[in-house]
């Protein structure tokens, strides 16, 4: 087995584990691995059960089982019937998404476990988290997590992983692929483990799919309409965009048309089909696509200076301060998202950066007011504060309630309409 960090240290299951599936990928790509330390890790992994320390949990243990399971089976050392027995004692709700994973590799591919296999299909499938471009896990062990060097993009990959082994048409794969990809911040992951299971992922994923070089020509028609077409060929990061006017769709189409994509040649192609539209109807009902997002204007300085009538009109005292308040709920992890409020014709930002500002009032509802002078940062990484809006960014935001306010001064008299506040991944 093998400790951390000294030689001579008891050794750690998983750790253990780890280092066998780093030496027999090594292995498998070709380099020369010591015959002794492979056949010592082997036997390590073949009773990984005597290993255990007696207070780990059983989630655990059942979890580095399944990893052990899984490390054999790179070993060609495939043991399906304790990968069975594995799943059939514990249930698949007591087992955690990552041990899912890997007993889901160990039988994939051998009928005569077939039933096993659906019923871990419809559990992942239930499990996933899906937004209309990007879709996830969440796997919890609790207090001992540490134990496992866990982390949900290591149970996203996993998964990922196990999906394009076992059902490569799968919908679910491209979403969870994005969902990785838009997880890295300057172009890596969280952690090492992170890193060496999506990496994992993404290569399975690349040699399933995009081992061919592109080398085809992609066309579109509306109806009975040719609309254009582009050329691909090689590897590139180019994109080639084409517009319709809405216009057309309006007023030169018949009703309801197909739009259709060709592809001609080989190579995989990666599409998106975006709609942009002005509303004839500035009154717009709340939409929730993901995100919830609620605005109020509160007084600062007089509660007389603000109100809003039962028309639901607000109505804001001439030269006042008003504080802006967004309350956004996010039902799912997202990435990259801005909330963007954008502002009435008579109000003006009163934009702390700038001196010529004065004093900014505190945020009765802030974490800094609230929790004392310890509590530091916000949930957003960025704001701006522009003319005609304001914005918050954040590059990863966990599901959640979240709070924003800014100050604003009612700077012209007259009657506005003001646009919707928004949240956009």
């Amino acid at each position: 087995g093998f400790p951390y960090w000294k030689r001579g240290r008891d050794s750690i299951p998983y750790h253990t584990v780890h280092v066998a599936h780093a030496l027999q990928r090594a292995k498998l790509m070709g380099f020369e691995v010591p015959e002794d330390m492979q056949l010592g890790v082997h036997d390590y992994l073949l009773y990984i059960e005597d290993h255990f320390p007696s207070w780990y949990s059983l989630n655990i243990r059942r979890t580095i089982s399944a990893y052990a399971l899984y490390v054999r089976h790179l070993m060609d050392d495939t043991d399906r019937e304790k990968a069975h027995r594995l799943l059939d004692e514990a249930g698949l709700d007591e087992l955690s998404l990552e041990a899912v994973g890997w007993l889901w590799m160990v039988l994939a591919d051998d009928p005569a476990y077939i039933d096993d296999l659906e019923a871990i299909r419809r559990h992942v499938n239930n499990r996933a988290v899906e937004t209309a471009g990007a879709a996830n896990f969440t796997t919890s062990y609790g207090d001992d997590a540490y134990l496992l060097l866990h982390s949900n993009r290591r149970t996203d990959a996993i998964l990922l992983d196990a999906l394009i082994v076992d059902s490569p048409q799968n919908d679910l794969i491209p979403k969870v692929v994005n969902g990785l990809l838009a997880h890295r911040t300057k172009g890596r992951w969280y952690n090492t483990q992170e890193n060496v299971f999506v990496l994992l992922a993404m290569d399975r994923y690349f040699n399933t799919f995009e081992a061919q070089t592109p080398d085809f020509v992609a066309s579109i028609w509306l109806g009975d309409t040719y609309a254009g077409s582009h050329e691909f060929t090689g590897r590139t990061t180019e994109r080639h965009v084409t517009e319709i006017p809405m216009a057309y769709l309006l007023d030169e189409t018949d009703g309801t048309q197909d739009l259709i994509l060709s592809k001609d040649g080989p190579g995989r192609m990666y599409y998106r089909l975006g709609l942009r539209y002005s509303p004839t109807d500035l009154n717009l009902d709340p939409l929730d696509m993901g995100f919830v997002v609620q605005r109020r204007y509160e007084a600062v300085d007089d509660p007389e200076d603000v109100y809003q009538d039962e028309d639901g009109v607000w109505h804001i005292k001439a030269g006042a301060r008003v504080r802006v308040r967004l309350t956004m709920v996010a039902d799912n992890r997202r990435y990259h998202v801005a909330l963007v409020d954008p502002l009435p014709a008579g109000l003006e930002i009163v934009n702390p950066s700038l001196a010529v500002s004065g004093s900014i009032p505190q945020d009765p509802n802030s974490p800094d007011y609230r929790y004392g002078w310890w509590w530091w940062g916000t949930w957003y990484e960025h704001q701006n504060m522009r003319d005609e809006r304001a914005e918050a960014f954040s590059s990863l935001l966990w599901d959640g309630v979240y709070d924003y306010s800014y100050i604003a001064r009612a700077t012209t008299p007259g009657k506005f309409v003001v646009p919707p506040a928004k949240a956009e991944e």
